[in-house]
């Protein structure tokens, strides 16, 4: 009898306790059901932003939302304000750069142009940026509006060591785009880091070197254009004129172009010499043979010669250019290859300034 009452106590202990189980179930899911009707489900984690206020730059790669801000109660000043261009007539860019250490990335943000010339204004206006001396392909961007103040909402990153990055230069090359589709250069800036990451992320106004600057240098300037054919393996090289030779005799001047490849001159082409001229215009075209392969290996000499009152003597010479990859050439020179290379079949024209032959 007793054993027997033992099951039954126990048998009414496990449903009692069952029934207040139940109980509380029932109870959790009454309120998780009012609740809903009380509150709205967020539908994202992450605060919108809204269409009217400012742009938000990302400073930081660990930011957490904290709210959202009404825009209409705070009065915001437009970018034309927050970053006015400096007083002058220059045409300027203005950009930020920071060099983030833990994921060794350099992020350029740029956003607008200064002083754009009139004859731009109803272009499109491009910008091209490159990390020399190893960054082949441009990253590009298109300005959102035209006029002489074109706005830009663009930020690029670049994967470089630490090590690499004192060694390193931005190229920023500004273009503009007619109806047409033909791109003009309106000019270039040549950013070295070295030195210059020391306050990252802040706002930086650069003036542009014009592209058609008449400002001769010391020893003259020489326009040459490149193009190159991969399916033709062949090079072609225009001497097109010059500017501000300094001119010994008047017994003309031509101009000497040399392939080669490491300490190799694999081939040398001379121009005719051309007299009477202050300014002499060749626009003298050669080609030479080269394969892809030794694109990162060969370069291109110029030599501005005179030729000497007796035909037996060494001509004299004006000044030369040399135009390679970076284990020949730097700033513009490098470039001007670089544009060659990037952009097959398409003639680039540049002026160079000449160095003083030795």
């Amino acid at each position: 009898v007793s054993e027997q009452v033992l099951l039954l106590s126990a048998g009414l202990s496990l449903g009692f306790l069952s029934l207040l189980l139940l109980s509380l179930m029932l109870c959790y899911l009454w309120r998780k059901r009012k609740n809903q009707g009380q509150y709205e489900e967020l539908s994202s984690p992450v605060p919108s932003v809204p269409a009217c206020s400012a742009p938000v730059i990302l400073v930081s790669q660990c930011w957490y939302p904290v709210g959202t801000v009404h825009a209409g109660l705070y009065s915001s000043s437009p970018l034309k304000e927050v970053v006015a261009p400096p007083p002058g007539m220059a045409t300027r860019l203005c950009f930020s750069v920071e060099y983030r250490h833990s994921g060794e990335q350099l992020m350029v943000t740029l956003f607008r142009l200064g002083n754009l010339p009139p004859r731009f204004h109803r272009n499109v206006t491009l910008v091209e940026l490159r990390l020399l001396p190893d960054d082949r392909r441009p990253r590009q961007a298109k300005a959102r509006g035209t006029g002489p103040d074109p706005e830009f909402s663009d930020c690029f990153i670049f994967q470089v060591s630490a090590v690499c990055v004192p060694r390193s230069t931005l190229s920023v090359c500004v273009l503009s785009v007619e109806q047409d589709c033909k791109r003009l250069p309106v000019g270039k800036i040549l950013f070295p880091l070295e030195g210059e990451l020391s306050q990252g992320g802040r706002v930086l106004w650069k003036d542009l070197d014009r592209a058609d600057d008449t400002k001769y240098s010391e020893q003259g300037d020489v326009q040459v254009s490149l193009s190159y054919s991969p399916t033709q393996q062949r090079l072609s090289v225009g001497v097109l004129g010059t500017r501000g030779l300094q001119v010994l005799t008047d017994t003309g001047v031509c101009v000497q172009v040399s392939l080669q490849i490491h300490t190799q001159v694999v081939k040398m082409k001379r121009s005719s010499v051309v007299k009477g001229e202050n300014d002499p215009c060749f626009d003298h075209r050669m080609a030479f043979k080269l394969r892809s392969q030794h694109l990162d290996e060969a370069c291109l000499r110029f030599e501005l010669q005179q030729p000497h009152y007796i035909n037996t003597e060494a001509p004299l010479l004006l000044g030369d250019l040399v135009l390679g990859p970076f284990m020949y050439a730097k700033g513009p020179q490098l470039q001007h290859w670089m544009d060659m290379v990037n952009r097959p079949q398409e003639t680039v024209e540049q002026w160079h300034r000449l160095s003083r032959a030795t």
